[in-house]
């Protein structure tokens, strides 16, 4: 399984534009729409769905948004149905279950790759956003309209709860997957998922100390900013090397 090492982003790196400003769309009242943030030249475009409890507007989500297009990344963020309910001000009921918001993330992939203005299209997400990801990526229509998938912070399994492996969509995924993790998120850590038997096509790029957000412990030399920064890079670079741009 390809480890994504720090002398490999740098290279690829080194052929992206990183003096772009940013240009983030308006939000939509009714969170129905996408919402981009752009780069005056982006070399791909990233479609970035939320994690389960989370909005597209989360911490997390903006600091990723940013720093992608800060790195040539043009990004669309999007809410699932259920989280844009939430938004309107109802009951803050569970997801669905990842396979039922397949069906989303497929129209979703559509609309973003006519959006994107014929750059090459990823397609990816926060824990269950990456999960929903890579189950879309197993529809043979996606691989005409995306390159590959990036899973922020994948969910291997439930804390606490590592018998039950949610392996399958990585498997049956028909383009290349980078996962960028936390070396000791819950739910899949970097010692667990050296112990899986991963598809040659998937990457990990671990972040030093990270959870499941990637926020590192405060005893530790990392910091989250330094571990969002290197996410960030690994996505570049396996955007680059992809889209062969």
């Amino acid at each position: 399984m390809p480890v994504l090492t720090a002398g490999n982003i740098v290279r690829l790196l080194r052929a992206t534009s990183r003096c772009a400003a940013n240009e983030r769309e308006p939000m939509s009242q009714s969170f129905d729409e996408m919402v981009w943030t752009r780069p005056a030249s982006p070399r791909a475009a990233l479609l970035l769905a939320h994690g389960a409890g989370a909005a597209m507007t989360s911490p997390f989500m903006d600091a990723m948004a940013e720093r992608l297009a800060a790195r040539a990344i043009a990004v669309a963020r999007f809410e699932f149905a259920y989280m844009a309910a939430r938004r309107r001000g109802g009951a803050k009921t569970p997801p669905p279950r990842a396979d039922r918001l397949v069906g989303e993330f497929l129209r979703r992939i559509a609309s973003a790759a006519a959006e994107a203005g014929g750059l090459p299209l990823l397609i990816g997400g926060k824990s269950l956003g990456g999960r929903v990801a890579a189950m879309a990526a197993a529809d043979s229509q996606v691989a005409q309209r995306a390159v590959a998938v990036v899973c922020l912070g994948y969910p291997f399994h439930a804390p606490g709860n590592a018998s039950d492996l949610r392996l399958d969509p990585l498997r049956a995924a028909r383009l290349p997957v980078l996962i960028c993790q936390g070396d000791r998120d819950p739910f899949g850590s970097a010692a667990e998922i050296a112990g899986w038997q991963l598809p040659a096509t998937i990457a990990v790029t671990y972040l030093a100390d990270g959870d499941h957000d990637f926020k590192p412990r405060g005893r530790s030399p990392a910091t989250w900013k330094g571990n969002l920064d290197a996410a960030a890079d690994a996505v570049a670079a396996f955007a680059v090397q992809v889209a062969g741009r």
